[in-house]
This record gives C-alpha cells, structure tokens and sequence, in this order.
C-alpha cells in the first residue's frame, strides 16, 4: 500500500488558501511535511463541533468548501441523530471519489457486474443509499429501487426482480424478515446470496450477523461511512469479524479519546477513529474525529477493525460503574431469535441511572432475557413484554435508545 504522505501534502496544496476553514483553522502552521509523523505533531483534529459551529457562523453549507460554491453539484445531510444536520456539498470530481470508494465495497463483497442489488429505502438527503446505488449502476449492476413501498411490497418486488443482493441497514433486514414470515413468505426462499449492512452498528456483532444470516441464508457484509467522511469500510470477505479500511483514500489513526495519543494496532486498546479524506478536495475534513470507538489490529502493511465499529463514544451509560454499550446490549438481545424489536429507556432524573427494556416478545422469554443481561453484565436490568408489532420499527438507522433526563 502506497505512503499516504504524498496524498496528504497534494490535498493541503489543493484546498489552501481558497478553502475559509482549514485556512483559518492552519493559519501559521506548516502545510508541507516531511513525515506522517510531523503531519500528525502538527495539524489538529477537527471535530463535528466545529463543524456546527462554522455551519452557524456561515449558513447554511459552512465555510469547508475549496471551491467557488456553483461548481458543486450533490447536497446531502447528516443523520442529525446527534444534533442538527450539516449540509455537506460535492463537487464533480470528489463525487467520483465517493463512487470509486462505493465500488471498491461492492466488490470487497464479492458483487460483479450483471448483478441486481435491491435497495429497500426511500431516498434521503443523508449520503449514502444515494452512493451506493449509483456507484453499483456505474459498475454495471442492474439497481432495483425499492422506495415509496410498503415493507410486503417490497418483499415482492425483491422477488420479482430476481435479486441476489440486499443493501439496508441490520435492523430492516431483520424487519423484512419479519413481514416475510407474516405474509408466508420467508426470505429464504427468495434468492437473496449477499446482504450489504450500513448504517448502524450490527453487521459486525456476530449475534446480529448470525441472525439475519440464519434467516435470509445469505453472506452479509458490514460497511461503515459518514455524510462528511463518505464509504470506508466492508468486511473482510476471509474474516467475518474484521473490517478493512480503505486506506488508499482515507489516512486512518485511532487515538484514545481522553489523552488523543496514537494508539497503535495489536495493543489491545480500543480507541476512536480519525479519518482524513484523501480525496475529497472539495470539502475535505482533515484528521476527523469521528467518534466511532474501534479496536485496530494489524492487517498487511495497515491496519483493519476487530469487530467492526464497537460503538460511539458519546452512546456510552455507566450503570453502577459498570460501561454500557448499545451493542452489547443487542448482541444479548438478538442472541433471542424469538424477540421481535426492543427499545432501551435510561433513566438519568434519579441519583442513580436506571436502564430498562421493552422487547416484543413472551414474558417467558422476556424473564429469561433479563437473567441473561444479569449473567453479561453482573447488573438487574428491568425487561417488559410488549406485544408483537406495538413498538416503532425503523427503515433507515435504528432509534432504540430513549433518555430521560
């Protein structure tokens, strides 16, 4: 794999002094280096924080962009699960760099041309169905649209269209599931081989692969991306567990959130992703901190993820001292093939946080989940049945986290 560093001195020279941002948040520092090592000394993090608030100062696309704004042609958002949307603009040239980071995806999955991929969502201003739809037809693949459809629509239209791979987040692959079984018409049968997860944390929690995997009899593969980073990941096609970076387009470190040192792969540490955009020169992010908690390990001459992205690092509880993570808690939960969704309240208006669930499911099964959470994680946690159906589901990312404060 080539040394990132000319990639990163050719990006500095392209964006300064025309990009507002990084010209003001550089002002005074080097912008040439000699090594990864002085880049990384010298040029600071940025965070979504800042980006916020550059997009409040400057509304409404923010000050990141290297170009005159009306050679920009693509306007997505962010998921603003965690706070309002940034509007994020593409110029012809880094949308092609998005494209070419899509494709090299699909066929980390193992998809060629002359394949039929369904995409089961309606089409957002968030980035990334729009990505990986149009980087799939670009490579020669037949991209069935699924949007404007009720979940048994597009379970026909899945069958219809002789598709052999699904592209959705884990929570809708589960839910078609779901409907199939409802409407006798179970997802095993209809042909799918390999289902490309995004969107949230699931494809690399072995519970949650094994669960659609056993239902849809089919590969999956995890992908990870952001609206501001664009595609950066898919699992390796050897190892279901780890998740390989591209690194030909995105410097990548993980520093320990708390000091912001390095840390490096095969120390056991588990760390947060940054990213700098190789190639996106019309609204590049340097060193980003994206929040994502990963344990790097060492792969070929870089590094890869050990099981995907574990979590966020602001999605964290601590229940009594005890660390909670939404993923653990859905591994435990989809360890039940017999529950259907779940939702999680923390509590936060008492002394002592509180976390509770409510799952669709028996109150048997709904007993024996709470000794199992107690069992993993040495705490009493509080699980109601509800009945089948009566809890919201989700089509794009999953909002099972409820807070009360």
């Amino acid at each position: 794999m080539p040394d990132p560093l000319p990639k990163l001195n050719q990006l500095l020279a392209a964006i300064l002094p025309a990009n507002r941002f990084y010209a003001e948040k550089l002002s005074g520092l080097p912008t040439r280096f000699e090594s990864l090592a002085e880049f990384t000394a010298t040029i600071p993090f940025t965070t979504k924080d800042e980006l916020a608030a550059d997009h409040e100062a400057h509304p409404p696309y923010g000050s990141t962009h290297s170009f005159p704004l009306e050679g920009y042609h693509r306007y997505h958002q962010t998921s603003g699960t965690r706070g309002k949307p940034l509007i994020w603009l593409d110029d012809p040239n880094s949308w092609t760099w998005i494209l070419d980071n899509w494709e090299w995806v699909w066929r980390g999955a193992g998809v060629l041309p002359g394949d039929t991929a369904f995409f089961p969502f309606s089409f957002g201003p968030f980035l990334g169905f729009w990505a990986g739809f149009e980087a799939a037809t670009r490579m020669g693949v037949r991209a069935v649209p699924g949007g404007g459809l009720s979940s048994e629509d597009r379970l026909h239209l899945l069958k219809r269209s002789r598709s052999r791979i699904l592209c959705c987040t884990p929570t809708y692959a589960l839910r078609l599931a779901e409907v199939g079984l409802n409407i006798g018409l179970p997802v095993s049968s209809l042909g799918i081989r390999t289902i490309v997860v995004c969107g949230e944390p699931g494809g690399s929690i072995p519970e949650v692969r094994r669960a659609i995997e056993s239902t849809w009899q089919a590969r999956v593969f995890d992908h990870h991306g952001m609206t501001e980073i664009g595609p950066v990941s898919v699992s390796s096609m050897d190892q279901a567990d780890l998740l390989l970076l591209r690194h030909e387009s995105y410097f990548c470190e993980v520093i320990d959130p708390d000091s912001e040192k390095i840390i490096e792969p095969g120390s056991d540490q588990t760390g947060e992703l940054v990213l700098t955009t190789l190639g996106r020169h019309g609204s590049p992010l340097l060193r980003y901190r994206t929040g994502d908690l990963v344990k790097p390990v060492p792969h070929g001459d870089h590094f890869a993820l050990d099981g995907g992205v574990l979590s966020r690092c602001d999605d964290m509880v601590v229940i009594r001292g005890i660390n909670i993570h939404p993923s653990a808690i859905d591994a435990v939960v989809r360890s039940f093939p017999e529950i259907g969704e779940y939702q999680v309240e923390i509590d936060q208006r008492h002394a002592l946080t509180e976390l509770s669930l409510k799952v669709e499911t028996t109150e048997e099964t709904a007993a024996d989940l709470a000794h199992q959470l107690r069992s993993t994680f040495s705490l009493r946690i509080p699980v109601s049945a509800a009945p089948s159906g009566s809890l919201p589901t989700f089509e794009v990312k999953a909002k099972r986290w409820n807070i009360l404060k």
